[in-house]
């Protein structure tokens, strides 16, 4: 069984108890999830959810190489305002929109993108145990980097 590396979370989650049964609400409650713009910046590693110009939600993951190409997302977090609005799922959705267009597949070693894909299975094909392991492999050589 892999080990937990992250939780949906937010900036504020120190302040507060973890609740990991929590599910971000399905549907968008206060900003019109059309006013949500979501860009890839592959350099850094963050597919970022933007309302207007400002950051409300990301999802760290690196590009493993090999044993093949994958998507591998480590850490997925909202801030603390916009939270419950559907941004997380948004996130986790378009990174498996990113990996059918490229071709590549994920490796999810985020918790929750692995939760939102066992929910969405015709979304989300399931990972290869081969990549699962390289992925965890190579987090584990790079400890500084998430």
């Amino acid at each position: 069984m892999r080990p937990n590396r992250c939780r949906a979370r937010t900036r504020s989650a120190a302040r507060r108890p973890s609740r990991p049964d929590r599910h971000p609400h399905p549907h968008p409650r206060g900003e019109n999830m059309s006013e949500i713009a979501i860009r890839d910046d592959r350099a850094a590693g963050r597919l970022e959810a933007y309302a207007g110009d400002e950051v409300v939600g990301h999802i760290e993951y690196f590009v493993l190489e090999s044993p093949g190409r994958a998507l591998v997302p480590v850490h997925t977090i909202v801030e603390p305002a916009h939270e419950g609005k559907g941004i997380a799922g948004s996130l986790a959705r378009e990174l498996y929109v990113m990996s059918a267009r490229e071709g590549v597949p994920v490796a999810p070693l985020c918790p929750y993108v692995v939760k939102w894909a066992a929910r969405h299975p015709d979304e989300a094909p399931a990972a290869d145990p081969e990549l699962l392991s390289a992925a965890e492999a190579w987090l584990a050589a790079h400890p500084g980097r998430f």
